[in-house]
């Protein structure tokens, strides 16, 4: 068993296989060129969001299958600062953040403007996160 299959966080375990496999294949990577931990871990995720977005408690394909970065953090050298979403694509198109507040049934959404629905993304995929623990 690769160390990333045991180290897998929740929300990639409930997630696609081809999910589960790049956050697992960059961890170890990871692990072999800064050792276990968190800079392992952040760097998998950082991996995981330039494919998926979080949408409540799992990881799915951007829309289309774009590629890139999902927020100013992302986008930035490591420690050059920036704002993450936790993994909600920011840089996608207000429709695209609307479709996924109407699939979390997150009220208000349609007088929301971009950062808010960004904004309200995040604290509805925290706490599916945290009730699916």
């Amino acid at each position: 068993m690769m160390p990333g299959e045991q180290e897998l966080p929740s929300t990639v375990a409930r997630s696609s296989r081809k999910a589960q496999r790049t956050w697992i294949r960059t961890h170890d990577a990871a692990v072999d060129e800064y050792g276990e931990g968190r800079r392992a871990h952040q760097t998998a995720f950082a991996a995981l969001k330039h494919s998926f977005e979080k949408v409540g408690d799992r990881w799915e394909p951007k829309a289309g299958g774009a590629k890139g970065p999902s927020d100013s953090r992302a986008a930035t050298p490591r420690g050059a600062g920036g704002t993450s979403h936790g993994g909600i694509d920011a840089n996608a198109s207000k429709r695209h953040l609307l479709e996924r507040a109407r699939e979390l049934d997150i009220p208000g959404r349609s007088t929301m403007t971009k950062d808010q629905l960004v904004a309200a993304l995040d604290r509805a995929s925290q706490r599916a996160t945290a009730k699916a623990r």
